[in-house]
């Protein structure tokens, strides 16, 4: 028997005020969200707004010779397509979906006139600082630290956004939101496999030993992490 998604699984649906709720609900169109799927390419005008409830979104941005590199991730905490109420049509970076599952699309005139209303503002504004503080950390930790510590970082952000210790993802994926060679990522995997921390074949890496990441990782995990606690409520801090 199928599952039937739920809406308020993702953590901004579900922090709603009542009003809001009942108007929205009857707005919000379920999408499947398959491994590897685009949601949006770069400076596309956005049709929809999507909100993760059991899949993750890449946010990469993309270079001209087709090289590209991750700078946020988005799961069920979140929103992928923040430009279409931030004040521009279109985004200079794909989205891709890096974990499959599902969620909810909104339309973009739907998002922009809900927008204007007190309670959805304070809260999409709140979670947009967080996102661009992802962002920001994110370029740092891609300049300054090894891909050992990346690539905690980023399984520790994918945990953050899953049920459960264990993502499905190729080394080819993983390069493409690292910016590196898929040797590199296969490196970096056995090295931690090596060590205790993770569980690696075919595609599937299971996390065997969460507080080991967090040691191993630099300092840009922690980092995030505070910030999303900071700024959104409980029910949505990662």
């Amino acid at each position: 028997m199928a599952i039937r998604p739920e809406p308020r699984k993702n953590h901004l649906l579900g922090a709603l005020p009542d009003a809001e709720w009942q108007r929205w609900l009857p707005q919000l169109e379920a999408v499947e969200m398959p491994l590897g799927h685009v949601l949006y390419e770069s400076g596309t005008t956005l049709s929809h707004v999507y909100f993760p409830t059991t899949s993750i979104v890449s946010l990469l941005y993309v270079m001209e010779n087709g090289a590209s590199a991750e700078i946020a991730v988005v799961g069920n905490e979140g929103i992928v397509g923040i430009s279409l109420f931030m004040g521009g049509e279109s985004t200079p970076s794909r989205a891709v979906v890096q974990s499959a599952g599902h969620g909810f699309r909104l339309k973009a005139e739907v998002i922009k006139e809900e927008f204007n209303r007190a309670p959805v503002l304070h809260l999409l504004l709140r979670y947009t600082q967080a996102l661009i503080t992802q962002m920001a950390q994110t370029a740092v930790c891609n300049r300054h630290h090894s891909l050992d510590q990346q690539l905690c970082r980023w399984l520790l952000l994918s945990l953050d956004r899953l049920q459960g210790n264990e993502l499905v993802m190729t080394q080819e994926l993983i390069g493409n939101m690292l910016g590196v060679r898929r040797e590199g990522v296969t490196e970096g995997a056995l090295k931690l496999q090596r060590a205790g921390l993770i569980s690696y074949a075919r595609g599937h890496i299971s996390v065997l030993d969460r507080q080991g990441l967090e040691q191993r990782s630099c300092e840009c995990y922690a980092v995030v992490k505070k910030e999303y606690d900071r700024l959104l409520p409980a029910r949505l801090a990662i």
